[in-house]
């Protein structure tokens, strides 16, 4: 038997609701394979509430420098306001450590290259949290599709139909492209629309429409897409804040079968729903619906994966051109909603004014013009 890997030691950065409610479950399930050191947060009070949440002897500091020079932590977990993702991260991977951070990793296409940047001269690695990817009935219907099990991909649908109100958008750093980066493009349809990716491969071109119909934000409040993939699917895209009855949902029509995604905030197996074709044998599509075991989508599942490939020596899932593909699919969808032309998979680089900034310095979008 080879020996077991040594626990890791973890710190946090940020305290708040995600880091509490999500991250610390996810290392308490997990508690073979971490130790939590250390936690981070400007905010003191904050911070000794969660100190106390996560009991044991657990190091807090105000400022993330000193904590990597006093602590050295092998995975740094980060949860802050996105503005302060990337400078975090690369901090962390200066340091050695790797980290996990929430989406979105950063605000723009330039920002991800500077993290890809500090990786290669650190040798860590950076994986954004897409945790709807790690649950089984996930990695069930993407090797099925893989495998051509249900037939050709033909036509898709992703819809995050959410509701916010004034007073989430009240939180100072919400709704500003300085500070979140985008609106529901950017902050809550990026899951479903990473799930959707990560199960029909790459996208080869985007058109795309956005409006700030409700809210006073910077950003846009609503987004619809029409994407064609490179295996000949086509898939409409929406994200809205505006929506009471909120649903998340994924459906994709295969030749041989539609399989759907209902849910809201995380998925089970009971939310995926497979439908064959009126030709499918009874006892083939019996096969589809039941994978071997039932596997939430959650932070848990995905701490797992990254844990997994920390032991192996390897990039960990959505790290890498992986998470990079889903902030350029972000960033055609503005470029394509904001200008009215089509956009098509990697013509976003720099020079390009949506390489640095998601509003692209438009002048109906930019910050300066919606002050």
């Amino acid at each position: 038997m080879p020996p077991l890997a040594a626990r890791r030691r973890v710190a946090v950065v940020g305290t708040g609701a995600i880091v509490g409610g999500s991250h610390l479950p996810a290392l308490r399930a997990h508690s073979d394979r971490v130790e939590l050191v250390a936690a981070v947060d400007v905010d003191t009070d904050r911070l000794d509430a969660f100190r106390g949440l996560a009991g044991g002897e657990i190091a807090g500091y105000t400022a993330m420098d000193e904590m990597l020079d006093a602590v050295r932590p092998d995975l740094v977990l980060i949860g802050t306001p996105p503005s302060l993702h990337r400078r975090q991260t690369v901090d962390a991977l200066k340091a050695g450590a790797w980290v996990l951070c929430e989406k979105p990793l950063t605000l723009s296409l330039a920002e991800y290259d500077e993290i890809a940047a500090a990786e290669e001269a650190s040798g860590a690695y950076a994986a954004v949290v897409f945790q709807h990817r790690y649950g089984s009935g996930a990695v069930h219907a993407r090797e099925l599709i893989a495998r051509g099990e249900l037939g050709a991909p033909r036509v898709a649908h992703c819809q995050t139909t959410w509701y916010r109100d004034a007073a989430y958008y009240a939180v100072p750093w919400r709704g500003k492209w300085a500070t979140e980066g985008g609106g529901p493009t950017m902050g809550h349809g990026i899951h479903q629309f990473d799930l959707l990716l990560h199960l029909l491969g790459p996208w080869t071109e985007i058109r795309a429409m956005a409006a700030g119909l409700v809210h006073d934000t910077e950003s846009e409040d609503v987004s619809t897409a029409l994407v064609r993939f490179e295996n000949g699917a086509l898939a409409t895209v929406v994200n809205s804040v505006l929506s009471p009855d909120e649903v998340s949902r994924i459906r994709i029509d295969c030749a041989d079968a539609t399989v759907e995604l209902t849910h809201l905030y995380g998925h089970r197996n009971e939310d995926w729903v497979y439908t064959p074709a009126p030709h499918v044998d009874a006892g083939r599509a019996d096969a589809w619906r039941t994978p071997a075991s039932d596997v939430p989508s959650s932070h848990t599942a995905q701490l797992g994966a990254l844990l997994d490939a920390y032991d192996n020596g390897v990039r960990p899932p959505t790290s890498g051109r992986e998470a990079r593909a889903t902030l350029e699919f972000a960033a055609a969808l503005y470029k394509a909603a904001f200008t009215g032309n089509p956009v098509h998979a990697g013509e976003i680089g720099p020079g390009d004014p949506f390489y640095p900034a998601m509003h692209g310095d438009h002048p109906h979008w930019a910050p300066k013009e919606r002050a």
